[in-house]
């Protein structure tokens, strides 16, 4: 979200308010040095490599309509969260097992050889700097409320916007100083600031250990930026999770490019993707920044992935897509790919499965 508007329900005010942008209060993190610096790092910012340009503001309806939506929230088909306690229950019952549980939106707990990863941690009420008023609020309470979290071992964050990096979640967590967190090029200091102490900052293609992993940043297509003034100044990433033979892809927030094939030519093939389904229309808008569900495939296919989960939907109003849409549009994209019903993961937020 590269704009975060003030959120009232009085439609006057709206209006009023429409040209107000909240600037952050933190975890827009430290610009990286020049020295050294990779093709995709320039004298004014990141960029995506292959080249496609970074999103810009959306203009003034774009925001208006994300303000309407805040305000008055979609009804929530049946089924479509576990509620917390069947939850809990599922993953002590599974605790032995490599799992993956869906949280909300591109936040998932996945639990690789006794490490338990949080992914792209956003588990409070809205995607905004403060944390009672303003950007957008969620429609769907997160699977696992932050007290009832298991002990985390590790963070992955694939950017910095507010419903990818929430650092009222982040600052929330306990037992900081024992979690490893791994972020793109430039957000060591919002864990810092956190009381964080292993924070490992890579560049794309960069890796680092954990125990028994292998986690690698790679590269994404999207952009970065939490206020009018830090436009591009971190990096962005997709992220993969490597235990000897087992592979596992988390795609982050991403648009289109042939970047992907170079990902699968390099690893072969990855026995899950976390791919982003949602936030993609209106196209001349998006396209630069967020796949449609049938690009998602192609990113799943680019990477040689066995199964696909669907994420970064279901939880906020991003864009102007049916709500419910997205995983429709997935699962006909992965039959006609070739792929098994069974191996195209459309989850419930809640729900735990087993790791292929």
């Amino acid at each position: 979200m590269e704009i975060i508007i003030l959120n009232f329900k009085n439609v006057g005010v709206f209006l009023i308010l429409a040209f107000f942008v909240v600037v952050s209060v933190g975890c827009s993190g430290t610009p990286t040095s020049l020295e050294n610096k990779s093709n995709h790092h320039t004298n004014t910012g990141f960029r995506n490599s292959p080249y496609v340009e970074t999103a810009s503001s959306k203009g003034v309806m774009f925001v208006l309509r994300r303000i309407w939506g805040s305000a008055f929230h979609p009804t929530i088909p049946e089924g479509h969260r576990i509620p917390e306690n069947e939850t809990i229950f599922q993953l002590e019952e599974f605790s032995e097992n490599n799992t993956i549980t869906w949280l909300g939106h591109s936040t998932f707990l996945l639990k690789v050889d006794g490490k338990t990863i949080l992914t792209d941690p956003f588990l409070t009420n809205r995607a905004s700097p403060v944390s009672f008023i303003g950007g957008i609020t969620r429609y769907v309470p997160p699977g696992i409320s932050i007290e009832n979290l298991p002990v985390i071992n590790a963070i992955i964050i694939s950017h910095n916007h507010y419903d990818h990096l929430d650092r009222h979640t982040i600052c929330a967590l306990p037992n900081r100083e024992h979690i490893d967190v791994f972020v793109p090029l430039g957000l060591r200091g919002a864990f810092i600031e956190c009381g964080y102490k292993k924070v490992h900052e890579l560049d794309w293609w960069k890796d680092k250990k954990l125990d028994g992993l292998n986690i690698v940043a790679l590269p994404s297509v999207h952009d970065s930026g939490r206020s009018l003034t830090d436009k591009d100044d971190t990096l962005w990433s997709s992220w993969a999770i490597i235990s000897g033979a087992k592979k596992y892809y988390f795609g982050g927030d991403t648009g289109y490019s042939p970047v992907f094939k170079k990902i699968g030519e390099k690893y072969d093939s990855f026995d899950l993707a976390i791919l982003p389904i949602g936030a993609y229309e209106p196209r001349n808008l998006m396209w630069m920044s967020h796949v449609t569900p049938e690009e998602a495939v192609e990113i799943g296919m680019d990477i040689n992935a066995v199964n696909l989960v669907g994420g970064h939907w279901g939880t906020i109003e991003l864009s102007d897509e049916d709500h419910w849409e997205p995983p429709t549009r997935f699962i006909s994209a992965g039959v006609r790919a070739g792929l098994s019903s069974n191996n195209i993961w459309v989850m419930k937020i809640g729900e735990v499965q087993n790791l292929p």
